[in-house]
């Protein structure tokens, strides 16, 4: 049952815009492209033991970069900004 939570969420986001969201009692992961909304909330609350609020999806798409003159893409992915109920927190700076 564990696993399939694992399969949802990916790894937690770390920038500087992540942590300037953390004073708002969010935190950004990055999830599998097909997780849905519920999914996520439910992984959210059983891996982590907080109440989830709301959750907001956002899918970045890949984009063509170059270095050293070679053409790359880099691909695309889903991100969830997760908002935490009041007195909740999750420290992504520690592991699961």
């Amino acid at each position: 049952m564990k696993e399939e939570y694992y399969d949802v969420i990916v790894k937690p986001v770390i920038t500087e815009k992540a942590t300037m969201a953390s004073e708002f009692n969010q935190v950004i992961f990055k999830v599998s492209p097909k997780s849905t909304k519920p999914q996520i909330k439910e992984a959210i609350e059983k891996l982590f033991g907080v109440k989830v609020k709301a959750v907001n999806t956002l899918v970045r798409k890949g984009k063509t970069k170059r270095f050293r003159g070679v053409v790359g893409k880099q691909s695309d992915f889903k991100k969830a900004i997760v908002t935490l109920e009041d007195g909740f927190s999750i420290d992504v700076t520690t592991g699961l």
